[in-house]
């Protein structure tokens, strides 16, 4: 976390009177420990909670000030009854904390706090992360859930394309099917009481459709040598009597032929013969 310019300019001209000798770092922390790390033997994110972001949440309240300051000099330690004039928002308590310290710890500035104090804050806000995400999970794990959302919510995981696929096709065998339900039952908490019978269902669901992925399969190769079988004999019919050349040679002639093959005009008709020869050699070979 990065002081803001917010922070210079008011500590600039609430305490103009800043001495610029050396600055005790170990003092200087103490200090700002006393207003930003409350507690932080119990709670790592105190720092954050307190100092760094309102969205590490709300940070325990307990009486464990007097700890943080225990075998040091009050001197360098905000008190209680100063700590009731501290602003509750972390960023404004950080200003404040700031300029308190400041004053109390001679030799430092702004730059001290930012060096020193805020790679402490950031370090905390870390560990508000992880608190955080721990505290969800605690809270998904006591989630009473129904057994429709459980199986709502399984179903989702395990159809994605990663896993089984919306078809199934990657679950065909009983091994992958178990995998990956068993992968989708420990994501899913709070649903363990309904997992035996949602993995029958779903068991089901799967045998069903691979069946009909199967029986689909069938069908489109069955209409497909249907189809084939009806343009063989199609084609077989029209190799009859040479139907097929003749009607090939009556379009080229209508078609193609200034004369339209009429008589006297034997050479057009030649010709149209010569281009339609293919049908004699297509329909040799459907013998």
């Amino acid at each position: 976390m990065k002081i803001r310019e917010l922070v210079f300019f008011n500590v600039f001209l609430m305490v103009p009177a800043l001495s610029y000798g050396a600055c005790s770092v170990a003092n200087l922390t103490r200090c700002l420990d006393s207003v930003c790390a409350i507690n932080i033997g119990a709670n790592p994110a105190a720092r954050c909670q307190y100092c760094g972001s309102a969205s590490a949440g709300e940070p325990t309240k307990s009486t464990a000030m007097k700890t943080v300051s225990a075998g040091t000099s009050a001197k360098y330690t905000i008190s209680d009854k100063e700590l009731k004039k501290a602003p509750t928002d972390p960023g404004e308590r950080y200003v404040w904390g700031t300029e308190q310290c400041l004053k109390k710890v001679s030799g430092c500035t702004p730059d001290d706090v930012e060096e020193n104090y805020d790679k402490l804050i950031e370090q905390s806000c870390t560990a508000a992360g992880i608190s955080n995400e721990m505290a969800n999970l605690a809270k998904k794990a006591n989630e009473k859930k129904s057994q429709n959302s459980c199986s709502t919510e399984i179903t989702t995981c395990l159809v994605d394309t990663k896993r089984c696929n919306a078809d199934y096709s990657n679950c065909e065998s009983d091994a992958n099917f178990d995998k990956y339900f068993a992968e989708c039952g420990v994501l899913s908490t709070g649903c363990e009481d309904f997992l035996a019978a949602i993995k029958t269902d779903l068991t089901s669901a799967r045998d069903t459709s691979i069946a009909n992925a199967d029986k689909l399969l069938e069908n489109i190769i069955a209409s497909y040598k249907s189809a084939r079988e009806q343009k063989l004999a199609s084609a077989q019919t029209a190799c009859k009597n040479s139907k097929a050349k003749n009607d090939c040679i009556e379009r080229v002639c209508t078609s193609n032929m200034r004369n339209k093959c009429a008589v006297g005009f034997d050479y057009e008709k030649t010709v149209a013969e010569q281009l339609c020869k293919f049908y004699d050699i297509a329909c040799e070979r459907l013998k």
